[in-house]
């Protein structure tokens, strides 16, 4: 008999591409969970939507009562939960909201298996913004928490909840530790997917004949470890299927600065440019087209976090999990993606 997977967050990224992996590699019947909307975009469900094995579920990591309902209803097997006010920088306008989701919506969720389907696995998205202020590198699982941000404490908070109910229960909950993935489906208010959708927007403009306004970014000096989340959800995957449960930290174990996204992202289209001046005077600045990109400080984070780089070795040795698209790759096919999309 197939197995049951309760997907949440499934219009986003992650969700998306979860759902999408579980029926091309699985036979699992898979619910994707929505909070209900009158205007619901179900654009990145384009590719399932009208699957057999997919049905689409609603409910909310805020409302308690829905995930029990859901949970009772569905009896999964497996709950992977991707659902989270995910983008950090709006997580210091609302920080309440950002902790109810992420950090008590966790609670929620595992509670509802707890009552009512106990030999469920639960996964639950952790971020390598738990790192914070790191203090090595690169990090490692050990490494301890220091969360910058509303959004890096709450989801410390869902690292240690699911660990204790998991030592105080017995149910199998993993919380993997993610650090920074993109892709063609990303929110457009990532830095990213702001960086690829701005190139598009240039790179139109330039070839329409056109002015353009530059791009508008942050912190450019900060580093990161970028991956393709298409890459993540096999290890997701294989997190749930151990014997055992047991954390993993995904990552491509290199890291990259918002400046050598900008660059490659512009070189996909064939523009080169240089970095001058400094701090809120930089800019990205090519001979034959001016000003590419400047600095705005309204998009610096009340407290950066400057590096973060991640060491996977754990999974990549003891689950086989590896990516396979590289920084590169995922640059360009954002690109691609975004300049599709513009014309």
């Amino acid at each position: 008999m197939p197995k049951r997977v309760l997907v949440t967050g499934v219009t986003g990224q992650d969700g998306s591409n979860m759902v999408d992996y579980l029926l091309e590699n699985t036979d699992c019947l898979v619910y994707g969970m929505s909070r209900r909307s009158s205007n619901i975009n179900l654009d990145n469900c384009s590719t399932f939507i009208d699957s057999e094995r997919f049905q689409l579920v609603y409910g909310d990591l805020t409302d308690g009562f829905s995930l029990a309902k859901l949970v009772q209803e569905i009896q999964p097997d497996y709950f992977i939960n991707f659902a989270a006010n995910s983008f950090v920088g709006c997580s210091w306008d609302m920080p309440e909201h950002v902790m109810d989701t992420n950090a008590v919506g966790t609670v929620r969720c595992l509670e509802a298996i707890r009552r009512f389907q106990p030999k469920c696995k639960f996964y639950s998205a952790g971020s390598s913004e738990e790192m914070g202020d790191v203090d090595y590198v690169p990090q490692d699982k050990d490494h301890p928490p220091k969360p910058r941000s509303p959004y890096g404490v709450s989801k410390v908070a869902s690292r240690f909840i699911v660990k204790v109910y998991r030592e105080s229960y017995g149910i199998f909950a993993v919380h993997g530790i993610l650090f920074n993935h993109e892709g063609i489906r990303r929110g457009e208010e990532f830095v990213t997917r702001k960086i690829t959708k701005g190139v598009a927007r240039i790179y139109k403009s330039l070839l329409d004949g056109k002015d353009f306004k530059p791009l508008s970014l942050g912190n450019t000096d900060a580093k990161r470890d970028w991956s393709d989340s298409e890459d993540f959800v096999d290890g997701v995957w294989r997190m749930l299927n151990q014997p055992e449960p047991k954390e993993y930290i995904l990552s491509s174990n290199e890291t990259h600065t918002v400046k050598e996204f900008v660059e490659a992202a512009f070189s996909e289209v064939g523009i080169e440019g240089s970095w001058q001046g400094e701090g809120v005077n930089e800019k990205y600045i090519s001979s034959e087209n001016g000003v590419l990109v400047e600095v705005n400080e309204k998009y610096y984070r009340p407290a950066e976090v400057d590096l973060l780089y991640g060491d996977s070795t754990p999974a990549r040795e003891e689950i086989g999990w590896s990516p396979k698209i590289s920084f590169t790759d995922l640059v360009s096919r954002m690109v691609k993606k975004d300049v599709e999309l513009s014309q």
